[in-house]
């Protein structure tokens, strides 16, 4: 099985009844797996070498977001000065 570029083969126990186990696919190429106790909700994480790669340097990407008075700024504008940002998401 493939990810991206990166193909393996899948390991003996992967398949199931005819199935592949994305738990043991996924932590073959590396990357961490959670599951709620029902087993129904699943969480597939980023290996550890991408993410470590994001946070080398502790940069965050340049965007560009609306101020309070609706003028266009990014983030590249404030290098230099301190910037506390905050993210949030639903999901």
């Amino acid at each position: 099985m493939c990810r991206d570029e990166r193909c393996v083969p899948l390991p003996p126990n992967a398949v199931k009844r005819g199935e592949v186990d994305v738990e043991a696919f996924w932590q073959k190429l590396g990357g961490p797996v959670l599951a709620s106790r029902e087993g129904d909700v699943w969480a597939l994480g980023a290996p550890a070498e991408e993410r470590n790669a994001a946070l080398e340097g502790l940069q965050a990407p340049d965007f560009t977001l609306p101020d309070v008075d609706g003028v266009s700024r990014t983030l590249s504008e404030l290098k230099g000065k301190k910037v506390f940002l905050v993210t949030w998401a639903s999901w």
